[in-house]
């Protein structure tokens, strides 16, 4: 599912992949529904293809998500409540213990954090498509 949930460099949040065009993509900003084209000038990044530092290996995103989902038994996280770098990064480790704390920066885990929420607001709860749970069970 996050395959075609893109993040587009200098846009506000989170844009889903409707059509391709000839050297653009069509997206559609979720929250709002409003298309716009991305050109190949604009740095996009499906969000399918962010993982997270740990210490052992990378976690995908969709993990983490999920991860997140479980903790707040679906609800969206308030960031505002955690006054400082410390909070966040402490509720950042219950969610994911092993994250490596030296290359996950504060602002990183905000955009995650912030992420989830439009998400969850735009009603997108199912991160991980069944292909995927089902090539990690086999």
């Amino acid at each position: 599912m996050l395959k075609t949930v893109l993040s587009i460099s200098g846009r506000p949040g989170l844009y889903k992949l409707v059509s391709q065009g000839k050297n653009m993509l069509i997206v559609e900003a979720i929250g709002t529904g409003k298309r716009m084209p991305a050109y190949a000038h604009d740095k996009i990044i499906s969000l399918g293809d962010i993982a997270i530092y740990t210490m052992e290996e990378d976690i995908p995103l969709a993990d983490v998500f999920e991860s997140i989902k479980v903790k707040n038994e679906g609800k969206a996280v308030d960031v505002k409540a955690m006054k400082s770098d410390k909070e966040i990064r402490e509720y950042f480790a219950t969610v994911l213990p092993e994250f490596d704390d030296e290359r996950v920066y504060t602002n990183d885990i905000k955009k995650v954090f912030n992420w989830y929420n439009v998400l969850v607001a735009a009603g997108m709860t199912e991160f991980k498509s069944a292909e995927a749970e089902e090539a990690n069970e086999e």
